[in-house]
């Protein structure tokens, strides 16, 4: 009897060390999500703000990002806000930015920031950019939350893994099937390959200049697909929004087919295609083989 209640004992131990953990664990994930929330909006509201007082300076260069590319005054104001919320806050997490490349600050879990994705739309006046922000540990296929948000509109895209994604607040969903004249966004310009080229000759196309609202549009059910042929992009670009486009029912592919994954570094760049269906990924695919 009494080594009966010891083991009873042991596992009762056992069980609430789990259970503590497995608390400690969720109450870890809402305060990062609570985080990553307080970024995006601190952002939005700093970069709406700048537009107004300094619009002329926010398309001047400042500094040479990690990345070995200008980084604009937006770029750089924008980034600053995450990375002076991440060195006050508690709660441990590293960052991946475009500007600052990973700053390790000793966390289990790391952000994934674009700061301002559409820099040129912000600088020029056109309203279509976004901070895109994700969370994860290593690479594109363990991210588990994300966020989009549309600076000049407010609009906020946001996902969990396996909970879903939703468009401020109500849940969305991609096309049930590609709507009669499909509607695509396409990169073009010095960024095309022959296959979005072919792909522009038909249906109806639009360009926007943001990768990750272009996304969050297929998401929705705005767009049908988009699609940017050439390797170029990075897994700042698009960590968030292909994990709202997948929790919206929808698909997220390379010009290859292959399933979309990278690794959480600025080294690695990727074509995309994102798309309402498994046949019309498969559809633009085929283009690209022939």
């Amino acid at each position: 009897m009494r080594t009966r209640n010891l083991h009873l004992s042991h596992n009762f131990c056992i069980d609430n060390i789990f259970n503590t953990l497995l608390i400690d664990f969720f109450e870890m994930e809402e305060e990062l999500k609570i985080l990553a929330q307080q970024i995006v909006n601190k952002i939005a509201r700093k970069v709406k703000r700048e537009c107004k007082q300094h619009f002329h300076d926010m398309g001047r260069t400042v500094d040479i990002g990690a990345d070995g590319t200008p980084t604009k005054y937006v770029d750089k104001i924008a980034e600053d806000v995450a990375i002076k919320l991440l060195k006050k806050s508690e709660v441990k997490i590293n960052l991946l930015s475009e500007e600052a490349g990973f700053l390790d600050f000793d966390g289990r879990y790391t952000f994934v920031l674009d700061p301002i994705d559409g820099t040129r739309n912000a600088y020029r006046g056109i309203p279509f950019y976004a901070v895109s922000l994700a969370i994860g540990t290593s690479k594109l296929s363990d991210v588990t939350y994300g966020i989009v948000k549309n600076i000049p509109t407010g609009d906020v895209f946001l996902a969990e893994k396996g909970c879903g994604a939703f468009l401020n607040g109500k849940q969305i969903q991609v096309c049930d099937i590609p709507t009669k004249d499909m509607v695509s966004s396409l990169t073009l310009g010095k960024n095309y390959d022959e296959t979005t080229l072919s792909l522009s000759k038909k249906n109806i196309v639009r360009s926007f200049g943001s990768a990750s609202l272009e996304m969050c549009m297929v998401a929705i059910g705005g767009l049908d697909f988009y699609v940017l042929g050439k390797e170029y992009l990075r897994v700042i670009d698009i960590a968030a929004s292909t994990l709202i486009v997948r929790e919206a029912g929808g698909f997220v592919r390379n010009i290859s087919g292959e399933e979309l994954d990278m690794n959480f570094t600025l080294d690695e760049r990727t074509s995309v295609v994102a798309a309402c269906s498994e046949e019309l990924i498969c559809s633009i695919i085929s283009k690209h083989k022939k």
